[in-house]
Formats: C-alpha cells, structure tokens, sequence
C-alpha cells in the first residue's frame, strides 16, 4: 500500500512534529521563540543555532551541534533558527548578531555564552560545560 503523508499547516504542527520525532532538535521561528526557547530554557538549557542555508560553516556546524546535543542524553536541547525564514532576522538583531552561524546558550530565559563560526565536537563540548 502507498505510504501514508500528514499534513501539517501550522508552525505549532510543524514544531510538534519535530518534537515528536527528536525532542532534542527542533526548528524554532520567532513568534514562537518566547515559549519554545526562553520558557523551556528553564526546564533545560537550550543552544539556539541561528543558521542560513547558504552559508558553508552553517552547514558544516549542524551535525557537530547534533552529535554533542544527543551526547548530553537529554539534558540540553538545539533550537534552529533559519534567519531567512519569516520574522527570523529579527531575532538575529534582537541579540545583535553579526555574522552566522551564531550559537548562543540559553539557561533559565537568559543567554549565558555565544560563539560564532564552525567548531570541532570537542570545542562546542567545553563551551557548554563552561558556560553550565
């Protein structure tokens, strides 16, 4: 039998979706970025990665942010900020960012470090552990 599709028409679908199938990686937009970010930061740090898809670093950072996120087994959590998307770029200037990919660390609704460029697994790793 063909597979079976679900629509989803809504950013809150999108980002259940996303949850559903790794809790750990999700995409994030701004209307959304106060609750899903800033409130969820207190229940655990959150990286945000506000990424383009024509940018070469943002590209190679992806899988090193995923790999270290899952290697805190739940403990921290990756929100992805497309800056192209929608209101996005406004994020990107609310916390005057310069250049991406930028990653900031975001504990109990406060950032608490930022680095900018592509970064080995074991440099993002002692980033996070200094900054928590």
């Amino acid at each position: 039998s063909p597979p079976k599709y679900i629509h989803f028409s809504t950013r809150a679908d999108k980002f259940n979706r996303l949850l559903m199938e790794n809790p750990l990686i999700f995409d994030v937009h701004e209307p959304e970025f106060q609750a899903q970010v800033l409130e969820a930061s207190k229940q655990h740090p959150i990286l945000v990665d506000f990424w383009a898809d024509w940018c070469p670093p943002c590209i190679v950072l992806t899988p090193v942010l995923e790999r270290v996120v899952k290697g805190y087994a739940g403990a921290l959590r990756l929100a992805k900020v497309e800056v192209d998307e929608g209101e996005n770029m406004r994020l990107a200037g609310r916390y005057g960012l310069r250049g991406f990919p930028t990653v900031l660390l975001i504990v109990n609704g406060e950032e608490k470090g930022r680095f900018s460029s592509a970064r080995p697994d074991g440099w993002v790793k002692q980033f996070i552990d200094e900054h928590l």
